[in-house]
């Protein structure tokens, strides 16, 4: 029986696993205006705790105001990207050039031969800036043309909020049940929401110094790069290592020397540092308990099921889903192995038994 159960639930998995990915088209809007909506309504809870003397706004208005304010800065985004993105893919193929000649002068790399290409050949066919510079333009593209059905998700979810909870009353139907649901509903949505908080602090804050250095050391298209930066470093680890290397290998491809090179890898990196080893963690704690190689397997796995917008899930969803399995004493082991350090915040003795 165990083994009839073991295999019902791998075929179970890959077979949610295969609709994800055939299904992309259809849910990859539906989970973006998700996380839209969780924001917007976080923001709008932001704004409801804002008090003028006695006066408060009215919850409404607040959430309003707040999808308002991110209708705002994706307008905002989408407008300075629009203006900038041509003459990044126009200079793209000058900057590789450049690279791969800045590369090849590298005198000890002269006498070097890998398959036949020099060095400077070699990496230009893992560095590609033209390609993954049009790369990020369709996945952006991709995305805001998915804007009006996500509008439309996002619509039907602001009208459905206020029947989440009975709809968890009459699927579960059993009081003690229905509250263990809302506790884990709860935990999921606090935790979320403070990964959330401390990732856009983190990052704005790695964005703006980014931007600031890069000015400073007058980097072409220095706004660019301090967005994508910022973008970047929701990408757990991978993420803040493109964020370094790109800028500084774009500075030694539009300079002449290796000065601008070195400092940009060091200014960028010393940010990085500071901000994702040093501030981040302490704002994080152990809240999470996340073990390193498990995110970035599941890094790895939302890239390949959703490209770059399931890297910027996959640790939302890791949180999600080690949150629901340490409820459960079937699959409270599974979730000791997502972690850490083996602790899980869920006793053993409050764990709830399968609906």
């Amino acid at each position: 029986m165990k083994i009839l159960n073991y295999t019902a639930t791998a075929v179970l998995i890959v077979l949610i696993f295969y609709l994800l990915i055939i299904g992309k088209d259809l849910l990859l809007p539906l989970v973006i205006a998700t996380a839209l909506w969780y924001l917007i309504i976080t923001l709008g809870n932001a704004f409801a705790h804002i008090r003028i003397g006695t006066f408060s706004f009215p919850r409404r208005l607040c959430v309003l105001a707040s999808f308002l304010t991110f209708i705002a800065l994706i307008w905002m985004i989408v407008n300075f990207l629009s203006s900038t993105v041509d003459d990044v893919l126009e200079i793209a193929p000058v900057y590789q050039e450049n690279l791969t000649t800045r590369l090849e002068n590298l005198s000890f790399f002269d006498v070097s031969q890998f398959e036949g290409q020099s060095f400077g050949q070699l990496i230009s066919g893992w560095i590609n800036i033209p390609s993954y510079a049009a790369s990020i333009a369709s996945s952006l593209t991709s995305v805001l043309a998915s804007g009006g059905l996500i509008l439309i998700y996002l619509g039907f979810l602001f009208l459905e909020q206020g029947h989440f909870s009975k709809k968890i009353s009459s699927l579960v139907a059993n009081e003690e049940k229905e509250e263990n649901v809302s506790k884990i509903i709860a935990r999921i949505r606090d935790d979320i929401q403070k990964y959330i908080t401390i990732k856009v602090f983190t990052s704005s804050l790695t964005g703006l110094l980014s931007f600031t250095f890069l000015s400073i050391m007058d980097v072409d298209f220095a706004g660019v790069w301090g967005l994508i930066i910022f973008l970047l470093n929701f990408i757990p680890t991978v993420g803040s290592i493109i964020a370094t290397i790109f800028p500084a290998l774009i500075a030694l491809a539009q300079s002449d020397g290796y000065t601008l090179f070195f400092a940009v890898l060091g200014g960028i990196g010393v940010v990085q540092l500071c901000i994702g080893n040093i501030l981040e963690p302490r704002l994080m704690g152990s809240s999470f308990n996340l073990s390193p190689i498990v995110i970035l397997l599941n890094l790895a796995l939302w890239g390949y099921i959703w490209e770059i917008p399931g890297m910027f899930l996959c640790v939302p969803f890791l949180i999600i889903v080690t949150i629901i399995l340490s409820h459960f004493p079937q699959t409270r082991s599974i979730a000791i192995i997502l972690s850490s350090d083996g602790r899980l915040r869920v006793p053993i003795d409050k764990t709830i038994a399968p609906f």
